[in-house]
């Protein structure tokens, strides 16, 4: 489970796919946080306190994407379509109505599926850079998709991810932060995956899963998606073209975009007041 303290207290909900872990922090309208790949809800910790001050109930939960302690079973869909799936569970379980989702990196592009094929209980969106289109993944990333077919390749990526050397790449975190997290968070990003086969497990089945149809199918149904949506762009960002937010404020018939200065892709661990700022403001107008 995610270890900042700043996230609220430690919850777990069984779910029809699994068990999930959560923290929750706050009280008042609920926001809904969903990262991506091998990060957990710690990418979070420092955007949910003034979010929750604000009198909103934040609630970070730590998505089966390889850095969560509380492995899903054999049988669960780890697709994309089936992660999105989880999300709508989630929701559901905690009863939750006119949801805020806040999401960033693959965690959005899970989101744009869960846009159009479990909308319900949403009422807005704020996408950070993220997953979109003919993006998923991005071409610096594209290629673990068939690597993770190949036989101990995850648990070979575990043990890489490990090394200060390796994080620091642009191949890893290099390439999506500009300023190192703690170490005591990069080990809760990177430690599940090396320590339990079945957390490698399930991030190789979500892996194998990815592809851009995905995206792309999500995005001929944008445009039906009518609740208000905040694109936050990353005005130093290098995995995702600023021309991708712009496709997608096109699609959706009620975006509007800002960019943060000085921030790569991760704007929640380079610029987490001013994401929150601009949260805040998103929810209260």
């Amino acid at each position: 489970m995610a270890n900042s303290d700043l996230l609220g207290v430690q919850r777990t909900v069984d779910l029809p796919t699994g068990r999930l872990d959560y923290r929750e922090r706050g009280a008042g309208p609920p926001v809904v946080f969903v990262h991506g790949l091998l990060v957990n809800a710690d990418l979070w910790r420092a955007v949910v306190p003034p979010i929750a001050h604000a009198g909103f109930r934040c609630i970070a939960p730590d998505w089966p994407l390889g850095s969560h302690t509380t492995p899903m079973p054999p049988s669960a869909d780890l697709s994309p379509p089936g992660i999105a799936r989880l999300i709508a569970e989630f929701l559901d379980a905690l009863d939750l109505t006119d949801v805020t989702i806040v999401a960033n990196d693959t965690g959005g592009a899970l989101t744009q599926l869960l846009m159009t094929q479990h909308p319900k209980r949403i009422a807005k969106v704020v996408l950070t850079p993220c997953d979109a289109l003919d993006y998923f993944f991005p071409p610096g990333f594209a290629p673990l998709t068939k690597m993770a077919a190949v036989p101990g390749f995850v648990w070979l990526l575990s043990r890489l991810v490990q090394l200060k050397v390796v994080q620091r790449s642009p191949a890893a975190f290099g390439m999506v932060v500009k300023r190192p997290p703690p170490p005591d968070i990069v080990a809760s990003y990177v430690r599940p995956c090396r320590e339990n086969a079945a957390i490698r497990r399930d991030l190789r089945r979500f892996l194998r899963g990815v592809h851009r149809r995905h995206t792309l199918a999500a995005a001929e149904k944008l445009p039906s998606f009518t609740a208000p949506v905040l694109l936050v762009g990353a005005a130093d960002d290098r995995v995702f073209p600023p021309r991708l937010a712009n496709r997608l404020a096109e699609l959706l018939p009620d975006a509007r975009q800002v960019t943060v200065a000085d921030s790569y892709t991760f704007v929640p661990e380079d610029q987490p007041a001013e994401l929150a700022e601009l949260v805040v403001g998103f929810l209260r107008t």
